[in-house]
């Protein structure tokens, strides 16, 4: 898949990001062309092109707290996930689903989202997806442990990130139109 054609698969979503963030980057378009390169991540894309922060309400104390995390595409679909065990951030979207992506790399948007968890079949193909990204050599460099798919498989925090524009009917085209190569792992 080339470039352009990935951002075409992202574009169907980000109209309705105007209304999110407004024109704070300049023209409407701008933004929705900056947000469709900065959620296009895939296999190929650089550490800092993955690399967001997240904002959650505290699972106990409901007090917001900033992280900063990896985020995935895989099958057309964001996801968070993290080593084996356990973690704040999972504990605080199990109790409080509703977060903020904060994008950081080619444009600076706060992004309202949802934390759905996943089913069995995808906890596989995504946890495999990452697994592989680990495996690449420019990566495989930066993990001080690996890990084995299956402690990855029991052990890891994993939800699905559902932008808050993506239920509305016109963004289900998102994720459909994928060819047959990025029907399975990371796009």
């Amino acid at each position: 898949m080339q470039p352009h054609e990935t951002i075409s698969l992202v574009a169907p979503l980000l109209w309705c990001f105007h209304g999110v963030i407004g024109t704070r980057a300049g023209k409407a378009g701008e933004v929705d062309d900056a947000i469709a390169r900065a959620l296009a991540i895939g296999p190929d894309s650089t550490p800092a092109e993955r690399t967001i922060d997240i904002t959650t309400l505290g699972a106990r104390t409901g007090v917001p707290g900033r992280i900063e995390i990896w985020f995935h595409r895989v099958d057309g679909h964001w996801y968070l996930t993290g080593m084996p065990g356990p973690r704040s951030w999972y504990a605080n979207v199990r109790a409080h689903p509703r977060f903020t992506v904060h994008l950081k790399h080619g444009i600076t948007a706060d992004l309202p989202a949802t934390a759905v968890p996943v089913d069995e079949p995808t906890r596989r193909r995504v946890i495999t997806a990452v697994l592989d990204l680990q495996n690449r050599p420019e990566i495989a460099a930066r993990v001080r442990q690996r890990q084995t798919f299956g402690d990855w498989f029991a052990h890891s925090p994993l939800v699905e990130i559902v932008f808050d524009v993506e239920e509305r009917p016109t963004a289900s085209s998102t994720h459909h139109d994928q060819s047959p190569n990025q029907s399975e792992g990371l796009e």
